[in-house]
């Protein structure tokens, strides 16, 4: 009878500290923003002790645990992470620069110096890196130009563009950690994330809803921005919610382990049915494409006095234009020169099949919006 309790006792400590051992502590680096907030929550309702690092962390989300600390300074890092053990970092976070050699210097070592800063717990079992489509399409200095143009739909085999660009130079200082340190890795490349975020440099549904917003305000028409290519060419966007679930998946499916996937919604729209949908949303008259671009930036050039405004007369949370429109990179992204989609055949064969409805995740975000008095 005492071997026989012995051995239970022994059996039930072993199994104590392997599921210790196995308990999910994500860290998700950029929560503040439309991937990391997103997956931040996701994270959280299944379960994971979750900690968001920011420079300003998001402290909006309930029971996430806000790390404070600045990817480019070593040492603020390291102290920052003293006390944080993740099993499972997710990068979802870059910084814009002037130039593309220094999108490469400044990006690359935000992540070498998390890695780093990681390495020595030895407690790392996955990373996962979100990057995007200037993967295939090039970097924002020759984004979308004549002779860097993959065919479409853009599949996650086609090989690097013969210039820089700072994806391959983060993705690279994935690759050396993890031979490093023995971690597995995913790389996520979504196509234009629609959700919610304030202060993003990244944000079409945002911007859109912005701009949809001060055309009703004064009577506008809601104007198709940019290039014949993406009116009447096939297009896909990705839901930060499904985003969220592919991260996830990834980080923890033995299949999905060392490979770089496409994520976006899992079907295709053309932007000359779509746009008028949005503006039936907001009531507001619309036009498409009319033989001539229409950069965004330019149309709401000069209204950040009418936002303010607004947002004194109903009341909303966010009376900085700046902060909630970034209509540059939502003319980069329908200003392109072709149609542009993504084969997501490789992570469907091996076992992730969410899908999402595109209208749905634009209507879902502008109720948000709405909700949150960020919008009238």
């Amino acid at each position: 009878m005492i071997i026989i309790f012995s051995i239970i006792i022994f059996r039930k400590q072993s199994l104590d500290r392997n599921a210790i051992s196995y308990m999910n502590i994500a860290l998700v680096v950029g929560a503040s923003g439309i991937t990391g907030s997103n997956l931040a929550e996701k994270l959280i309702n299944d379960g994971w002790t979750t900690y968001g690092l920011a420079r300003n962390p998001n402290k909006e989300i309930n029971n996430l645990r806000p790390v404070a600390a600045d990817l480019l300074d070593p040492e603020n890092l390291r102290q920052a992470l003293a006390d944080v053990n993740p099993t499972h970092v997710y990068i979802t976070s870059w910084m814009r620069n002037e130039t593309e050699a220094e999108n490469i210097r400044v990006n690359s070592l935000m992540v070498r110096n998390l890695l780093d800063a990681l390495s020595p717990k030895k407690v790392v079992r996955h990373v996962a890196l979100v990057t995007g489509l200037k993967h295939y399409l090039g970097p924002f200095e020759a984004y979308a130009q004549a002779g860097t143009l993959p065919e479409t739909p853009l599949r996650e085999e086609h090989p690097r563009l013969e210039i820089e660009n700072f994806y391959y130079a983060q993705e690279d200082e994935v690759y050396a950690a993890a031979a490093r340190d023995g971690f597995t890795w995913s790389v996520h490349r979504p196509h234009t994330v629609i959700g919610k975020a304030i202060g993003n440099a990244m944000n079409m549904g945002t911007t859109l809803a912005v701009y949809a917003s001060i055309c009703k305000e004064t009577g506008r028409i809601f104007q198709f921005p940019g290039s014949d290519a993406q009116w009447n060419g096939l297009s896909d966007v990705t839901d930060a919610r499904i985003l969220a679930e592919q991260l996830i998946w990834a980080s923890t499916a033995d299949a999905a382990s060392n490979q770089a996937f496409n994520i976006t919604n899992g079907e295709v729209f053309r932007w000359k049915w779509l746009w008028f949908k949005l503006a039936d949303w907001f009531d507001i008259h619309a036009a498409g494409f009319d033989g001539t671009i229409h950069p965004l930036e330019t149309e709401i050039a000069g209204d950040e006095q009418l936002w303010k405004d607004m947002a004194a007369k109903y009341h909303l949370k966010e009376p900085d234009l700046k902060r909630l429109a970034s209509a540059w990179h939502t003319d980069l992204d329908l200003g392109r020169p072709i149609e542009v989609m993504t084969d997501m055949s490789k992570s469907r064969k091996l076992g992730f099949s969410v899908y999402q409805d595109t209208r749905g995740s634009f209507f879902d975000l502008f109720e948000q919006l709405r909700a949150e008095q960020l919008i009238p």
